[in-house]
Parts: structure tokens; sequence; C-alpha cells
């Protein structure tokens, strides 16, 4: 399992890359792992500002849709449209080509409380 030690994680398996003071979001490689072939990625909230654990979309795979939980508060400024026609980039690649949305951050601190790479790690065991 892939799990870049530059980048942030939630328990909601989210992985989180700083740029500024936007958060460029995705779901990790494990959780991609355990969705399998993902055919959708639906995201509703772009303009919108959301709170930090609120659903900003969901993400379907063959046999499930799971939501996607945002791990920081902010404004939702871009949703990586190249998902409409290849939401197997996040199978892919999950940390690159497979990002999911950008939050520009209203609380770019609360990035401090998520896990590092070697917490998320145990936590997915």
């Amino acid at each position: 399992m892939n799990t870049p030690a530059s980048l942030k994680y939630t328990k909601d398996h989210e992985w989180v890359r700083v740029e500024g003071d936007v958060a460029v979001v995705g779901i990790t490689d494990f959780a991609q792992s355990q969705l399998g072939d993902i055919v959708f990625v639906d995201v509703a909230t772009v303009g919108e500002t959301i709170e930090a654990d609120s659903v900003f979309g969901t993400i379907e795979a063959v046999k499930t849709v799971s939501d996607l939980f945002c791990p920081v508060s902010g404004e939702v400024v871009e949703f990586n449209s190249a998902l409409d026609d290849a939401p197997d980039a996040v199978n892919k690649d999950a940390y690159g080509e497979g990002w999911i949305i950008k939050v520009k951050m209203s609380n770019p601190a609360q990035v401090d409380g998520l896990m590092s790479a070697e917490q998320y790690n145990a936590l997915v065991g």
C-alpha cells in the first residue's frame, strides 16, 4: 500500500496535500483498493463553503457508493473534472491524477490535526 509521507490523512481515508492556502483532497490508495473499480465521482459542492468532516460528494464503485468527507473547513473551489470521463484515475493514481477537489481553507491549522502517514498506516494495519 502506498502512503506518501508528505501528505496528511483522515480516519475516513481521505488525504490532503497543502498548496499555499489550498488543500488538494482525494481518497487513499487503501480506500480505492477497498472500493474496487470506481465508476463515478459526484461532487456538487463546488462554490460552497463547508465544514471539516462534512460530506462534499460521493464516490461510486461497481458494488457500492461511499460518502466523501472534507478534511478541512473552507470553500470547495475546484473539482477534478477529468474524473467525469475517467473516474478510474482514482484507482490508477490516487495521489496524483486521481485527486478529487481543491478547498480554499478557512483555517489552515486544521491540517495539523490530521494523521501522518505513519499514524494512518497504523489505523489501516
